[in-house]
């Protein structure tokens, strides 16, 4: 039974076109010269292929291989393992719906199957016009503007079906589109291109990237101490390089004893409550007849 037979592709991959192949080449160069191990250089060199076609093809992986001394099998593996490496053609915006947990229930997978029907398309397909790609996304690493939506990996946050009908179809009649966080888009093979580790070379773009938003950074705020919104300036957290004083009344613990210093009102029975001695320290109190009764005698053997 033959590859073909099997659907699986004929091997080798043919390779890319000599003019293809030393351009790419030469781009291989410069992002391996950056790794002290060439083969660190493979996941940078998969999104460079993937900037070429659209996807990672048998070429590609071929490519690969060939500039990193590896076989097809050993860069595959890799290349179907992260699911940002297309397997076939994406569209000029590739449409990541995040189905996980937290944007799921708030509306996740309403938007995601509502946008297949209504591109006529289904997970990991293309419209015919090559325009729009849809996938489900396990996490777009944005909870906090749940439900999320992806266009070549940039931001469109807190999304409805409607709104989500409303960008792909801008996206499709080719109105201008800017994420909710972070630069302006462009193409998904572009996109790649700077994904391999290329500079964004529109102008200005550098200056829109997007960052953490106000409900992404409360975490962070309150791990250094400061006051939020709405709460009367009181900081919630201590600064890391200041501790408060124990007798400060903002301090959690303040009036609490410390247990591992036998501090007063909690902690360790012996230190804590006079007259409570320790049988095995005959501490005074209880316990050894012979220590806590001085003037009597010891119990006789």
């Amino acid at each position: 039974m033959t590859n073909v037979e099997l659907g699986l592709p004929a091997l080798p991959a043919k390779p890319y076109p000599e003019e293809v192949r030393a351009r790419l080449a030469a781009d291989a160069a410069e992002l391996i010269g950056r790794y002290p191990v060439a083969r660190s250089a493979l996941l940078p060199l998969l999104h460079l292929v993937q900037a070429e076609e659209g996807f990672v093809s048998p070429t590609g992986i071929r490519f690969c291989a060939e500039q990193l001394d590896l076989t097809t099998a050993e860069v595959t593996a890799v290349a179907t393992f992260y699911t940002m490496y297309r397997r076939r053609p994406a569209g000029k915006y590739h449409v990541g719906v995040c189905t996980n947990t937290l944007c799921a229930v708030l509306g996740g997978d309403q938007i995601f199957d509502e946008l297949q029907e209504h591109l006529g398309i289904r997970n990991n397909e293309t419209t015919a016009d090559g325009e729009v790609s849809i996938e489900h996304i396990e996490c777009n690493a944005a909870c906090d503007y749940a439900p999320v939506v992806m266009v070549n990996w940039e931001f469109f946050d807190d999304q409805t079906p409607e709104s989500a009908r409303r960008l792909v179809d801008d996206l499709r009649a080719g109105r201008e589109v800017r994420p909710t966080r972070g630069a302006r888009l462009c193409g998904f093979k572009e996109t790649a291109r700077i994904l391999a580790g290329f500079p964004d070379e529109r102008p200005g773009a550098n200056d829109e990237s997007g960052a953490g938003g106000a409900p992404s950074l409360v975490g962070l705020r309150l791990a250094r101490g400061e006051a939020l919104p709405g709460n009367g300036g009181t900081r919630v957290v201590s600064p890391r390089h200041e501790e408060p004083e124990r007798n400060d009344p903002d301090h959690p613990e303040a009036g609490h004893g410390d247990p591992d210093r036998g501090d007063p009102d909690r902690g360790d029975p012996d230190r804590n409550h006079p007259g409570h001695g320790d049988p095995d320290r005959g501490d005074p109190g209880r316990g050894d007849p012979d220590r806590n009764h001085p003037g009597q005698e010891g119990t006789e053997a």
